[in-house]
């Protein structure tokens, strides 16, 4: 899917004390996780708009990109799009069925905080 040009190219949310917290999630995960979140990201620059299985929308400006890793582990990460750009939010290894509270609340705090 990566031919072409990004229609809508990602970027790591950078707090005001210079971290970036999607990207140190992302170099916590064992290579193979990564780069299967990594091709899921990909997928979502170059196909955008682009629905299940790989992004749905969680309401509020809030997207997700869903990934299935190894050892059936499901990852997400959640992003708003701002200035042209899936703004990568939060991302974390999802345990329930429904995305946890605090994990959309987060990403929600975190969009506001960017858009100010």
């Amino acid at each position: 899917m990566s031919k072409g040009f990004k229609r809508l190219p990602a970027a790591f949310l950078r707090l005001s004390n210079g971290r970036e917290p999607v990207r140190e999630w992302l170099k916590e995960l064992d290579p193979e996780d990564r780069r299967i979140i990594g091709d899921d990201i990909r997928d979502l620059e170059f196909a955008w708009p682009i629905g299940l299985p790989v992004c749905r929308s969680l309401g509020s400006g809030l997207w997700e990109v869903r990934s299935t890793l190894t050892h059936r582990k499901i990852a997400r990460v959640i992003f708003c799009v701002y200035d042209g750009h899936a703004v990568l939010l939060h991302g974390f290894i999802k345990k329930t069925q429904k995305t946890p509270k605090p994990d959309l609340d987060l990403a929600l705090k975190r969009k506001k905080e960017m858009e100010r």
